[in-house]
């Protein structure tokens, strides 16, 4: 005797699968969830970009205009003080400049004695 064709089993791949009312408010609020999170970092990463530029700018501190360092030396490193500026040469000085680019004071490095 034929047999009858059995139906498809509705998959749950399938579109027509219809969710429960609780699996679909999950769903929803899923969805709503992922939204405010790309919104929120959206946002955040729009107030960084326009807020750290003013912000670097304002704190940049700037080399005294007549800020004149002595014949032959190089700077190494410089560092800024309220109101000095530190200037650590190649040749093992530190140079100690006023607001004005005076020199106010010159240290010299004394190397490391053995072990």
């Amino acid at each position: 005797m034929p047999s009858s064709p059995m139906p498809d089993p509705v998959t749950p791949d399938a579109p027509d699968a219809a969710l429960p009312p609780s699996l679909r408010l999950l769903k929803w609020l899923v969805v709503l969830l992922t939204l405010t999170m790309i919104g929120g970092v959206i946002t955040v990463v729009g107030l960084l970009v326009t807020r750290m530029p003013e912000t670097l700018a304002a704190s940049t501190p700037a080399l005294p205009e007549g800020l004149q360092l002595p014949v032959g030396t190089r700077p190494a490193a410089i560092t800024f003080g309220t109101g000095w500026t530190a200037i650590v040469t190649t040749d093992d000085r530190i140079l100690i400049y006023g607001k004005s680019g005076t020199l106010r004071q010159e240290m010299q490095i004394v190397p490391e004695t053995g072990p």
